[in-house]
């Protein structure tokens, strides 16, 4: 396996590397610890795409074989207790917005074993055992949240803009609404994604968050402002602060040190790769007991 860019910070230990069967995958500890929910976050290296889509691609759209995705992922289902089955995922078509779906059972295989059955939802939570949440990712990121004392889950992707408008807050937000949870009972963690160094972002970006977030953005790392000028946009202390500000213990927050764009070996990377790549994807689900 090809070298592997860490970022250490107080960040390390938080996510393990795994390997399984020739599929190399990311988990965190906090997470299994609840012994609630099987998760992980998948690298680019185990499967059977080929391309631009080599190896472990769950992009239907940008493979030239659904077989190819499909076995994709049955091979994690398999790593996620489940056996080869496409019929326990739950997948939607994310466009950087807030809106957050509640699954139910009748939405199995959403996006796998049958078409989509809604789009326009970058959140998914459920309180449903055995039923896989999908959240699909290029540098964006991947946020868990387990509610252990009601049995429920929630899963977000959250780009600039899901991070500008504090996605993983209305995430519990929802979780409250539909199953009594509460933020301080919640065990969080924040994916591989592109980190602040790769990230820059232009001063708009900048203004918008310094209006949404006010002092937050001087009193947390957010923003990294390098000598000739430019912006970069730190998205796990921008989405630390989102829970932190739903209430969520920090202790209950784990945050990578996993870049994607560092690591377009490992990883698949818009800002790496173009969009000439597969995608990465963040599964989460509640175990079957």
């Amino acid at each position: 396996m090809q070298e592997i860019k860490y970022h250490f910070s107080s960040y390390k230990n938080a996510m393990r590397l795994n390997v399984n069967n020739g599929i190399f995958y990311c988990t965190f500890p906090s997470l299994d610890q609840t012994g609630l929910v099987s998760h992980l976050f998948s690298t680019r290296i185990g499967g059977v795409s080929d391309g631009c889509c080599a190896s472990l691609n769950f992009s239907y759209k940008m493979d030239n074989s659904k077989n190819n995705v499909d076995e994709n992922f049955c091979r994690i289902s398999e790593i996620l207790g489940y056996g080869r089955n496409l019929k326990n995922f739950v997948c939607s078509q994310q466009q950087h917005h807030t809106n957050v779906k509640r699954v139910f059972e009748s939405d199995r295989g959403s996006g796998t074993a049958v078409p989509l059955r809604y789009y326009d939802f970058d959140a998914l939570i459920t309180d449903v055992p055995g039923l896989i949440l999908v959240t699909f990712h290029a540098d964006c990121v991947p946020i868990y949240i387990v509610d252990p004392v009601h049995a429920a889950i929630g899963l977000c992707h959250s780009g600039w803009k899901g991070t500008l408008n504090m996605i993983a807050f209305k995430t519990i937000n929802s979780m409250g609404t539909q199953f009594g949870s509460r933020a301080e009972d919640c065990i969080c963690a924040i994916g591989p994604s592109i980190c602040v160094d790769c990230y820059e972002v232009g001063e708009e970006i900048y203004d918008l968050f310094h209006e949404k977030y006010g002092e937050a953005i001087d009193n947390y790392p957010i923003f990294k402002k390098f000598p000739n000028g430019s912006f970069h946009l730190n998205l796990w202390e921008a989405n630390k602060y989102v829970l932190s500000f739903a209430g969520v213990h920090e202790d209950n927050i784990s945050t990578t040190n996993l870049c994607t764009c560092c690591n377009p070996n490992i990883f698949f990377s818009h800002r790496a790769m173009g969009t000439q790549r597969g995608l990465n994807a963040a599964f989460l689900s509640l175990r079957i007991k």
